[in-house]
């Protein structure tokens, strides 16, 4: 009541009497309303002091009445002074509004439903007249498959992908003798009653409350451990299939971490959490800051056996410099497919990519590689570039920029132990190379990426770049595909790409799974290039006027027109 909460209350209805009166006059079934609660002095001839009343009304509002005690013209008010009976309002008329102690209501009602209002639902007039307001923090989310609908506790191993919010509660309440805060956590998923006729039913939905050290919150988001080894504090009632679930806590001042999730793992959906609180609060979205990480040492220490097994292995020693006639080489070879002005369009790099990823290029010989450095047929260097010759070009371009490189290891490249120059061994990887080549797109937008001069076009030392970047993107895909399936499993987009070196928040992965996932929430090779490319260039065009790393850029309508058409 001080915080204009609005509250109802029912009796239990009669299964076999519809609208059934109780001898007391009150009717099951009915919905109540509670519009007042006052401590009452009370005078008799035997005692003095306060008693509770509560005034309720039968929403008929006609003669269908209590009729016990502090009912309409019962012998208790002869003992209330008449300048209390004015200050609260008492008046008798048939109306269906009535009084009764607050010890009768708990014996002859059954339940009680109450709604907490927003702060803003109370005007200035209000407030001056001493009505309190309740804190509020209030967070819009969704649950997408493969990423952040992680299901609940009992699927351990996804529950922590799910999207979490951390609340710090500073004060206890005014009036609490425990020294504890109220919280009240409400649950809302969003956008199902309208979807009905489309088969939507609700999901079901529920949340649990974790408490936080301090040392806890440096972890953004919390991971799998920090779940598996810390039991909730506070959860909902239940998981159910209603709209909105909420559960009113009392709980010490500190940090906390809510989780809300839907009971099975890969339900789409949207919600809305609301905390309300007595004292003050601050709440906030425990997720990742965007930006630039470092690389995972997996990838750079990736190895794969002959028979496909991964192992970690020790870290390579700084990369040598490659000699320049190899150098020299790599240019040329680079010159024959470029053409005369030693630049490559986005064609001329999908001709080169897709050749140089296809499992036919890698003819495997009975020690299970083949020798791609040599020209085809043992005929001598030069040539057009043609199809004899792209064999060796391919093998020399993406071997050797990653000779002595673990990454380029797992691009599918080996040295040649022998040293000899432009003498690459490349294994086959069919677990990445079981697609059909780049697309358009994904070609376009690599050329964006490093175009810097926006000519639709890469000269050598771009090219190199792009190759190393593939490399790492591809050993990335290669160590979270475990099944060899050449499709990100759900959930493993966020730890892939940050193993790439990107920290991205969950509106991010969301969309990012909207726009590349398939159906089933999982991620194929070429998506998953396309997504690491847009990725880096955005981060790049971001970076670019950001010069002063403040985390803020500003971007004229042209500018950022022009940016975003291109990239």
């Amino acid at each position: 009541m001080e915080r204009n909460s609005m509250m109802g209350c029912s009796l239990e209805p009669d299964p076999h009497v519809l609208e059934a009166e109780t001898s007391e006059g009150l009717i099951r079934g009915h919905a109540y309303s509670i519009t007042k609660v006052q401590m009452v002095d009370i005078v008799t001839p035997n005692t003095s002091g306060k008693i509770p009343l509560l005034r309720l009304r039968n929403p008929w509002g006609n003669d269908a009445e209590w009729n016990g005690p502090w009912s309409d013209q019962s012998p208790e008010w002869r003992y209330i002074p008449d300048h209390v009976k004015e200050q609260i309002g008492l008046n008798f008329d048939v109306d269906g509004e009535f009084w009764m102690s607050f010890k009768d209501f708990l014996t002859h009602f059954d339940r009680v439903e109450l709604c907490n209002l927003s702060p803003d639902s109370l005007s200035e007039d209000q407030v001056s007249r001493g009505k309190k307001k309740w804190e509020m923090s209030v967070f819009e989310g969704e649950w997408t498959p493969g990423v952040t609908a992680g299901g609940c506790r009992n699927y351990l191993e996804t529950f922590w992908h799910n999207p979490q919010y951390v609340i710090t509660l500073e004060d206890p309440d005014e009036d609490d003798d425990e020294g504890k805060c109220t919280v009240i956590i409400a649950l809302m998923q969003k956008n199902r009653r309208s979807r009905r006729n489309m088969g939507m039913d609700c999901l079901t939905i529920g949340f649990a409350v974790y408490h936080l050290s301090d040392r806890d919150l440096m972890n953004k988001p919390q991971r799998l451990n920090f779940f598996k080894y810390n039991a909730s504090v506070a959860r909902s009632p239940a998981f159910i299939n209603l709209r909105e679930v909420s559960c009113r806590f009392k709980l010490p001042p500190g940090h906390y971490l809510i989780v809300p999730s839907t009971f099975d793992p890969n339900e789409e959906g949207e919600f809305l959490i609301r905390v309300f609180s007595e004292g003050r609060s601050h709440m906030e979205e425990n997720d990742e800051q965007v930006g630039m990480g470092s690389v995972d040492d997996r990838v750079s220490n990736y190895d794969e056996n002959e028979y496909g097994d991964r192992e970690n292995v020790t870290p390579s020693l700084p990369q040598p410099t490659y000699p320049d006639p190899q150098k020299s080489a790599m240019e040329k070879l680079f010159m024959e497919v470029a053409g005369a002005d030693m630049e490559v369009d986005w064609m001329e790099l999908k001709q080169i990519l897709d050749h140089s990823m296809k499992d036919d290029l890698c003819k495997v010989s009975a020690n299970g590689a083949t020798q791609l450095g040599a020209p085809s047929g043992g005929g001598g260097g030069g040539g057009g570039g043609g199809g004899e010759n792209d064999g060796g070009l391919l093998g020399l371009l993406c071997g050797a920029l990653c000779k002595d490189n673990a990454i380029g290891q797992a691009f599918g490249a080996n040295n040649d132990p022998g040293g000899g120059e432009g003498v690459v061994m490349v294994a086959p990887s069919s677990s990445v190379m079981d697609y059909g080549g780049f697309s358009k797109d994904v070609c376009r937008s690599m050329v964006a990426m490093l175009d810097v001069d926006q000519s639709g076009k890469l000269g050598f030392e771009e090219f190199k770049t792009l190759l190393n970047d593939i490399a790492k993107w591809k050993a990335v895909f290669k160590l979270y595909d475990q099944d060899g399936s050449g499709k990100l499993g759900a959930f493993e987009l966020r730890q892939a790409l940050n193993s790439a070196g990107y920290q991205l928040n969950n509106r991010i992965l969301n969309a990012l799974a909207h726009r590349y996932g398939s159906r089933d929430g999982k991620i194929a090779f070429d998506d998953f290039i396309m997504c690491a490319v847009k990725i880096k260039t955005m981060i790049d065009i971001f970076k670019e006027r950001d010069v002063d790393g403040t985390n803020m850029a500003t971007f004229s309508m042209e500018e950022w027109v022009e940016k975003t058409v291109y990239s």
